[in-house]
């Protein structure tokens, strides 16, 4: 059989998460007589609908939320599921092969910017795992920055997976489009994404050009009591109506 990650250009694939698990990202962002509640996490699709009443039970008594929260926090939940769930069995085009993952992050006292190349057909890739390698190569000790890293590249690439369910569907109302798929002549863009391919293992999904190696590298900042409480009032006031 062969792998998803040597699939044609030409072959469109099932819309599914390009990763090893096909867990999607989960945001919430609820509000209940003025409490706020945000959250974000990673969701197998699969799950049975009771395991999301189980999760906004547990969340709300383990933080001491208002009762209003539980069925919202459900219903959050199970739009985003249901948004997943709509693109399922779609084809989706995988464009460029290699796509810019960028991380731009605050968890709690740690601040880490990043950017990287990641391989889209590599469907054994895992962010969990580079998360982890990521924060143990930078020293990094808050448990809480791994699960974040590996979220805000799951939501990226989710992002360019509905994209591309996007464009397969383009491409097959438009016989124009249908043309240019069945005569696809890579540009010279695509021809350099395929010349990185050459630089990925089988079970590889990131890589950093050399050239970009001092330009690109992974920056960390440990930020102070005084920092963290300034930055969270100015996030307070930027949220305020004008």
């Amino acid at each position: 059989m062969k792998s998803p990650a040597s699939a044609s250009w030409k072959a469109p694939l099932k819309f599914r998460m390009p990763t090893a698990e096909n867990l999607i990202p989960i945001r919430l962002d609820i509000e209940v007589d003025g409490q706020p509640y945000k959250d974000a996490f990673t969701w197998n699709p699969y799950d049975p609908d009771s395991e999301v009443v189980m999760f906004a039970k547990r969340t709300v008594k383990d933080l001491k939320l208002a009762p209003g929260f539980l069925p919202q926090i459900v219903q959050s939940i199970q739009s985003q599921l249901a948004t997943f769930q709509s693109y399922e069995g779609q084809d989706m085009y995988v464009g460029d092969l290699i796509i810019p993952i960028k991380l731009d992050l605050q968890v709690n006292h740690t601040v880490i910017r990043d950017q990287f190349l990641w391989d889209l057909n590599n469907f054994d890739s895992d962010p969990e795992e580079f998360a982890r390698t990521l924060c143990k190569d930078l020293g990094i000790e808050d448990p809480e920055v791994e699960p974040a890293i590996a979220f805000a590249i799951r939501e990226q690439l989710y992002e360019i997976a509905i994209q591309n369910v996007t464009t397969a569907r383009e491409n097959r109302i438009s016989k124009k489009g249908r043309r240019a798929a069945e005569h696809f002549t890579p540009s010279k863009a695509s021809g350099a994404a395929l010349d990185l391919m050459k630089l990925f293992s089988f079970r590889s999904s990131v890589v950093r050009k050399r050239k970009d190696w001092d330009y690109y590298k992974p920056v960390l900042d440990l930020l102070s009591n005084e920092d963290v409480d300034a930055l969270k009032a100015k996030e307070e006031r930027s949220g305020w109506p004008s």
